[in-house]
């Protein structure tokens, strides 16, 4: 259940719709984004996963990352739980829009419906089973929805290899579009495999992916979720790249069917369904792209939810409030979040992948450092957490805006905010002994464990 609840909150619909569509347009030189994500997400399983289940549980049972943090610390100023709590809304909002996004184009495509109607009943669809059940029901739906998405992206890629005749005949027709198509490294500079690669640095700051790990039921279950989870995710993105690989020879071999994909790549998988199957089985299949959808925008307006409960609401406004108070204060603040997320999502211009790609970078540049620090440098400090978290979320939006070299926004998010950790914890008077006697609590038990 933590593997597959961490692989599929971690995977949105730029899984089935993003990558596919990028692969289509470009050739296989777009799996570098994938290469990248299944070594992020390797190194986050090795480095972070047991190291943050021990600590949250060592660090006064954090429920939320700016928990983590705010205990970490000892942060009696709640700076850190504030500036994390800023953190979340803005990307998360943001990357919640992208899987409203990815919904919409879901049901506009099965139903014909206009765009504004997807938008809001792709939306309801996971705002009513957050409001509802919580943390547990998003847990477990998101094991399902992981099961679904695993097969619809093996099932595919075979089934299209059998329309075109095989291997050698679908490289030979993709060759015949683009002959760049089967070339790794053709069409995309140095700079773009490295801003490819950086995709991974992502995972070290993604709250959603993180919160599975703290609420894992003990540390004993990571190794055996590290390799189930890892097995998930290699055969997934290999099945969406060939997705969208497979589609360049498909619809070039049947132009008359190509429409869908011709007006927007994304609609690859979705089209692939439609047409190779019967409606039953095109119903499940396309059920992959709503469980795509679903698992991640859950876990991002559960977080969101979460944060604005735990660390503003019950912190700052009503620290005596009760569970079931908290609890309706966290169902209004799912159905507010998802309203923003709507809001930013009325263009139908908008594109998943490059919705994604923002947000994934504010978190894996505003938390990543700190994340990885804080559980490995015995001498940080608070000052340091909080200057890597403004810094890296700082140069992520700055970066975006003016687009320099064409480098992806994460890479200088992540050293200078790593940088600003090192130096200002240096220049800060040392942690309290309280602090430091935790970490070497929390690392005896690692290496025990080991």
């Amino acid at each position: 259940m933590v593997a597959l609840a961490a692989g599929a909150s971690d995977m949105s619909g730029w899984l089935l719709m993003g990558l596919p569509g990028a692969v289509y347009d470009t050739g296989i030189s777009a799996s570098w984004i994938a290469i990248g994500l299944i070594c992020g997400a390797y190194l986050n399983w090795r480095l972070v996963a047991a190291r943050l289940r021990v600590y949250t549980e060592r660090s006064g049972n954090a429920l939320t990352l700016p928990d983590f943090f705010s205990n970490r610390f000892n942060d009696t100023s709640n700076a850190l739980r504030i500036v994390s709590a800023v953190v979340i809304l803005i990307f998360f909002t943001l990357y919640s829009a992208s899987g409203v996004v990815a919904g919409a184009r879901l049901f506009e495509s099965m139903f014909g419906m206009p765009y504004v109607t997807a938008l809001w009943l792709g939306a309801f669809c996971t705002i009513a089973y957050v409001f509802i059940g919580g943390f547990l029901a998003v847990s477990w739906t998101d094991t399902i929805q992981a099961s679904l998405m695993f097969t619809a992206l093996v099932l595919i890629p075979i089934i299209v290899l059998y329309q075109v005749g095989g291997w050698g005949e679908t490289v030979e027709a993709a060759q015949a579009v683009n002959a760049a198509s089967v070339d790794l490294l053709s069409g995309i500079s140095t700079v773009g495999i490295v801003s490819a690669l950086a995709w991974g640095l992502g995972y070290f700051g993604q709250p959603h992916i993180l919160v599975r790990f703290m609420a894992a039921e003990s540390v004993q279950v990571i190794p055996n979720a590290r390799r189930i989870g890892m097995s998930w995710m290699i055969l997934c993105l290999a099945g969406a790249v060939a997705v969208g690989f497979f589609g360049i020879g498909y619809f070039a071999a049947h132009p008359e069917q190509a429409a869908g994909v011709s007006a927007n790549s994304e609609r690859v998988f979705i089209e692939f369904s439609i047409l190779l199957f019967n409606p039953w089985i095109s119903g499940i299949l396309l059920a992959a792209i709503l469980a795509a959808v679903m698992s991640t925008l859950s876990a991002q307006l559960l977080v969101c939810s979460s944060s604005l409960t735990q660390d503003i609401y019950k912190t700052f406004l009503r620290r005596e409030a009760g569970d079931k108070e908290l609890v309706w204060f966290g169902r209004s603040m799912v159905l507010a979040v998802a309203l923003i997320a709507i809001a930013l999502a009325w263009n139908p211009e908008s594109r998943v992948l490059s919705m994604v790609s923002y947000a994934w970078a504010g978190f894996g540049a505003a938390f990543g450092p700190v994340v990885i620090m804080s559980l490995l440098w015995r001498r940080m400090t608070r000052n340091g957490a909080l200057a890597g978290m403004v810094v890296g979320a700082a140069v992520v939006l700055l970066w975006n805006h003016y687009a320099w070299w064409g480098l992806y926004e994460i890479i200088p998010g992540f050293v200078l905010a790593s940088l600003s950790i090192y130096v200002v914890s240096l220049l800060d008077k040392a942690p309290d002994t309280r602090i430091t006697a935790v970490f070497d609590t929390v690392k005896t038990e690692i290496l025990a464990i080991k």
